[in-house]
């Protein structure tokens, strides 16, 4: 698979070129039927480019292959002798509120009179800081990842009209409830107006107002805490699940040798895809890099290590001309690179195995769902017919899976747009969608 097509690209797609003002080269695109051995387009398909999240295509096909979809997440946890509690963690990335509750309450006690151990050794952790890609370190995306990762180390505020004034409650409830002023006018960007005040270390505050015109709304943020989210979580977790405990919080433990109590069974790694691919879920899809990277047999991965294995499991699965580069699971990063080519291998390779029914599955669909679920009608016949990864960063936009055209005829598409106008190149991918979903008929050159 490769080359160059004879055929120029769509006149659809050209156009759609022309009106965003991004030239030809920026675009990178693969095109092939399942059941035909060369490519219908093949447009610089063997320039490696930044694929942006179409690197949590990568993360989820080495996952499937090295662990399976049945393969599920286990947190042992113990009583132990002294009345205390130790949980070890095993990169479980849906350990929720919820989750927590109901796995304290199974522990069927009343009171733990010793220390809370907390066992994060599975990992080790990362250099990286919250905000060093994008100086955002409140998104929750933006979290790194560890062994015992709580609720996504994330707060939810929620926003309620009250009388003149507007109250703001946290879930889960490590803040108390404040009072911000009510504003007049139309909602616009609320989030904006309320003008966060978020340092590490420091709870956050919302100094400026909320337009009453906005009902209620709930802003998720990253704990500005995240060294000791998981003690303070746990700690109002017991409150709540009605166990008293009386002593301390020790982050840094080592697990009893003894078989644990019991284990907080997680998600299967199919139903993880799901949830990271759908909402493109950084967390998620470096919390599946590590334990996957785990389970094979690396010591204690750290974002770096894994990345180390991902790199020679695609080596091994694409080859190493054009020479490509993964940095993290998720392709939140600017030196990512791989070609077209490539990656349609990959999607090629992959339709073969018993697991693709769980790696579609995981893909948001055209116009229904997850981050593709916006106005169907710009998908055309594609709509409800195409599973999808979508990429984005500020100079990339991205699209890659399998379109099951009206015909039946099932196509791979990996298509890349690399320019600093990259954003306004979202219609020429749609453009190539629908001409994909026509069984992408003979090209004719724009005039």
């Amino acid at each position: 698979m490769g080359g160059q097509a004879a055929e120029p690209l769509p006149l659809s797609v050209q156009v759609a070129l022309r009106q965003a003002q991004l030239p030809a080269t920026a675009l990178g695109v693969v095109v092939q039927a399942l059941d035909e051995a060369r490519p219908r387009l093949a447009w610089q398909a063997d320039l490696p480019q930044n694929p942006a999240s179409l690197t949590k295509l990568i993360t989820s096909m080495a996952a499937l292959d090295t662990l399976g979809p049945a393969w599920q997440w286990q947190t042992p946890v113990w009583l132990t002798e002294d009345g205390g509690l130790a949980i070890q963690g095993s990169g479980d990335p849906r350990l929720s509120t919820e989750r927590l509750w109901a796995g304290l309450k199974h522990l069927g006690v009343a009171e733990l009179r010793g220390p809370l151990r907390l066992d994060r050794s599975a990992f080790t952790p990362g250099t990286a800081e919250p905000g060093d890609f994008d100086r955002e370190p409140w998104r929750v995306g933006n979290a790194q990842p560890e062994a015992l990762l709580l609720n996504a180390k994330a707060v939810s505020y929620t926003f309620r009209v009250d009388g003149q004034t507007v109250r703001v409650t946290a879930d889960p409830p490590l803040d108390p409830p404040v009072l911000v002023p009510m504003a007049a006018g139309a909602c616009g960007d609320w989030r904006s107006a309320l003008k966060l005040q978020w340092a590490p270390g420091q709870r956050p505050r919302f100094t400026g107002s909320y337009p009453a015109a906005c009902g209620e709304q709930t802003w998720t943020l990253a704990d500005p805490e995240p060294a000791t989210y998981p003690a303070r979580l746990l700690a109002l977790m017991l409150r709540e699940a009605g166990i008293a405990w009386r002593g301390e919080a020790i982050v840094e433990a080592t697990a009893p040798a003894a078989a644990p109590t019991l284990l907080w069974p997680g998600p299967t790694l199919a139903e993880a895809l799901r949830d990271m691919n759908k909402a493109s879920s950084n967390l998620m899809a470096q919390q599946v890099l590590l334990s996957t990277a785990r389970a094979a047999g690396v010591p204690a991965p750290s974002p770096d290590t894994a990345a180390i294995w991902l790199q020679a499991w695609l080596d091994a699965h694409v080859g190493t001309t054009p020479p490509s580069r993964v940095v993290n699971g998720s392709g939140l990063a600017r030196e990512t690179r791989i070609s077209p080519t490539q990656l349609a291998t990959l999607l090629h390779w992959a339709w073969v195995q018993p697991w693709m029914p769980e790696l579609l599955a995981s893909l948001p669909v055209a116009g229904l769902d997850g981050t593709l679920s916006r106005q169907p009608g710009r998908f055309g016949a594609a709509a409800g017919r195409a599973h999808l990864k979508t990429g984005s960063l500020r100079d990339v936009v991205a699209l890659a899976g399998i379109v099951d055209a009206p015909s039946g005829k099932r196509w791979v598409l990996v298509a890349m747009v690399n320019h600093p106008q990259a954003q306004a190149g979202r219609g020429v991918l749609e453009a190539l969608l629908r001409w994909v979903a026509q069984d992408a008929p003979p090209a004719t050159s724009a005039r």
